[in-house]
């Protein structure tokens, strides 16, 4: 299968992964990630480290809480990825920063416990209050 593309809103970071190393694709309520996407839920896929690479230069990184980073373009402020202790030898990146997302689409909500109660979600995925 051919490597999948992402990039941010300027094109200054992009990256590229092998499809065959994700690990998993869902959606997150949590506040930490609705407060770092400045929206009311997101999407991830996890990667495999070994698995994917920076294109170009690499992107700026915030530790916004211990054994967190979160990966942004410099330039323009994408958020890009998430790197936590907590999941080690993995990244997780937006979907919506993928050139074509339509092919990963989430397949369980995390954090739902955390959702915003305006936000009618109505699909049958599986809902967990935690990761």
């Amino acid at each position: 299968m051919a490597a999948t593309h992402g990039r941010c809103l300027c094109g200054r970071t992009r990256f590229v992964f092998d499809p065959e190393g994700v690990l998993w694709r869902g959606f997150c309520h949590c506040e930490s990630c609705r407060r770092a996407t400045a929206s009311p839920v997101t999407a991830y896929l996890g990667v495999r480290d070994s698995a994917w690479r920076w294109v170009g230069p690499a992107p700026s990184v915030f530790a916004s809480s211990r054994g967190v980073r979160r990966h942004f373009c410099p330039a323009c402020g994408t958020p890009m990825a998430y790197q936590s202790d907590e999941y080690p030898g993995e990244t997780h990146f937006f979907t919506a920063t993928l050139d074509d997302p339509e092919d990963h689409r989430p397949d369980y909500h995390a954090f739902w416990n955390e959702r915003l109660s305006w936000l009618e979600i109505s699909d049958d995925l599986p809902k967990t209050e935690h990761d």
